[in-house]
């Protein structure tokens, strides 16, 4: 069953997370967004009258609470959960006037987050008939991009926490699926500075039609584009693929 369900989705207002709620809104579900940006989800709320729209921080525990009990009280619940939102930064680990909590505020909202979301809602989900934990990583899980290191590792992280508790959610009846895009065109995309780095960057309509196919097929874990080939070339020639990837290693400086 695929529509006629509550839809979560963190980070919604506006590139993966949005081309995935217009996905699911097509397909005859009830969908909410959530950013912290407000005035970015009253805009999509213009766009698509038929949208729901929470401000809530993803890293913040409190919103995050308000938000399960508001959805409770609401919705009765959600039946699927979308952990989108995510930040990359380009970073030169090898600097010594690196912003710390900038880097832990990326490990915060990657990978802490999605941990966050399933513990407060996993109530939620549990009641659920058709349950579902959609977690968005990337390609750059199979092999590490040496320019945004912190992205990488926290990337690797969600993959294997998303595989170490597929099995442990499915006695539940939640299924759990794992969409690893390849860069794709969106904000996040053109604040990292990807443009130049030649990896092709794929539009976000394309990446929801690819999940929403696969999606549709029962698979758990959705590799469109180019993170098809980072995953076989892991396997088959990591240290060749790792070189290709990482010819550049260290950032240009703005």
């Amino acid at each position: 069953m695929k529509e006629k369900q509550t839809v979560l989705i963190t980070g919604g207002g506006s590139g993966i997370g949005l081309a995935l709620a217009k996905k699911f809104l097509a397909n005859n579900n009830t969908v909410i967004i959530t950013g912290r940006n407000l005035s970015k989800l009253e805009k999509v709320k213009i766009e698509l009258p038929q949208i729901h729209i929470f401000q809530s921080d993803v890293t913040n525990d409190k919103d995050v609470k308000e938000l399960a009990e508001n959805l409770e009280k609401d919705f009765s619940g959600i039946d699927v959960l979308i952990n989108n939102a995510g930040i990359m930064n380009l970073l030169d680990a090898g600097a010594a006037n690196n912003d710390l909590q900038e880097q832990l505020n990326e490990i915060e909202i990657n990978y802490n987050s999605p941990i966050r979301m399933l513990h407060h809602f996993l109530v939620q989900l549990k009641k659920s008939k058709n349950a579902v934990l959609i977690n968005v990583s990337s390609g750059l899980a199979y092999v590490t991009f040496s320019q945004a290191p912190v992205y990488s590792g926290t990337k690797a992280a969600l993959h294997f926490w998303t595989q170490a508790i597929r099995p442990q959610l499915k006695l539940h009846n939640i299924r759990v699926v794992e969409l690893l895009p390849p860069v794709v065109d969106t904000k996040l995309a053109h604040d990292a500075d990807l443009k130049d780095q030649k990896l092709k960057p794929m539009p976000a309509e394309q990446l929801a039609n690819i999940f929403w196919k696969d999606y549709m097929k029962g698979k758990d874990e959705i590799i469109p584009g180019i993170s098809k080939q980072l995953k076989f070339m892991s396997r088959l020639a990591p240290e060749f693929i790792f070189k290709q990837l990482n010819k550049e290693p260290i950032p240009e400086k703005k």
